[in-house]
């Protein structure tokens, strides 16, 4: 009996996990990462492809975007219990995309509150069935409209979040990777969560608005920051030097897409030709080369 009270005195002091902690690295003084790995979301990787992570305050911590199953948003909540003992206050989830948000409902507590763009919950209730209908098929796990938490604040433009001695400046930006990206800026460490409003290495996604996005990247190329976190990538430290290759991706398919159209060139065809110099430059090219194309296409199709 003895034995056994000192093996528990012994492991008082260590937090058990049922669940895994989410690895995590400290990028700069109060902001912790999980670096996503650089695939295509399917039924072997769970859709656990993102960037995402959390910032702590002197009060309570910020999540920034809780993963892309409810498993991945328990381990990352472990992480934030492992790295703090400060509570988590807000979830901010960047954009609609799955592995950005189902791992909301780890985070489902009293005194928590989502954050997301004005249009978030909208883009929400819009997908939510068929990202419901779809999670066992094409990422293997099952999720419910409990896993799909709308923002309980909506940012319209900007907002700032009090951490306690740090504050967060939110940016709601116009239709661009979708049409409800949020970016976090932290002034404390001068970082900029981009989120997939940057993308390295892997080849960009659109599904909000090409000339939007390029607009935005316009805004953000004149100014400075000493470190800037993608969605999915590596830590840029050099900006605007390493958003270069994801603007002349974007720009070319303007170019391309619009001359295409000007010669009458049809939709299937464009896909086949356009922007294929970009192949060997970009991971996931096949995976999302072909959709960029044609959503750029019905975008600039009737334009003035």
């Amino acid at each position: 009996m003895k034995i056994l009270l000192v093996l528990f005195a012994l492991l008082l002091p260590y937090k058990v996990f049922a669940t895994p902690v989410l690895s995590v690295n400290q990028v700069a003084p109060g902001i912790f990462v999980h670096w996503g790995i650089q695939e295509f979301s399917d039924t072997k990787n769970h859709g656990a492809i993102a960037n995402i992570g959390f910032i702590v305050g002197q009060r309570c911590v910020a999540v920034i975007d809780s993963g892309g199953s409810p498993e991945q948003g328990r381990a990352l909540k472990n992480a934030v219990e492992n790295a703090t003992t400060k509570p988590v206050c807000y979830v901010i989830n960047t954009h609609v995309h799955p592995d950005h948000i189902y791992g909301n409902s780890a985070f489902k507590n009293t005194g928590v509150k989502f954050v997301g763009h004005e249009k978030l919950a909208r883009a929400m209730s819009v997908r939510g069935d068929y990202y419901i209908e779809k999670a066992p098929q094409l990422l293997g796990i099952a999720i419910t409209a409990k896993d799909i938490i709308p923002p309980d604040i909506a940012v319209s433009s900007e907002l700032d979040l009090d951490l306690g001695g740090r504050t967060l400046k939110l940016t709601a930006h116009p239709a661009a990777h979708t049409d409800n990206d949020l970016s976090v800026y932290d002034p404390q460490t001068d970082t900029l969560w981009l989120s997939d409003l940057l993308f390295v290495e892997h080849l960009p996604s659109i599904d909000g608005s090409l000339k939007g996005w390029l607009a935005e990247l316009d805004k953000l190329e004149a100014k400075s920051f000493k470190m800037v976190i993608p969605g999915h990538g590596s830590l840029v430290s050099d900006w605007p030097k390493s958003m270069l290759p994801q603007k002349e991706y974007l720009s070319t398919l303007l170019i391309e897409v619009r001359a295409a159209i000007k010669k009458g060139v049809f939709l299937e065809d464009a896909v086949a030709t356009v922007g294929l110099s970009f192949k060997d430059r970009w991971r996931l090219f096949d995976e999302f080369h072909r959709k960029n194309v044609t959503k750029v296409y019905a975008e600039l199709e009737w334009e003035d």
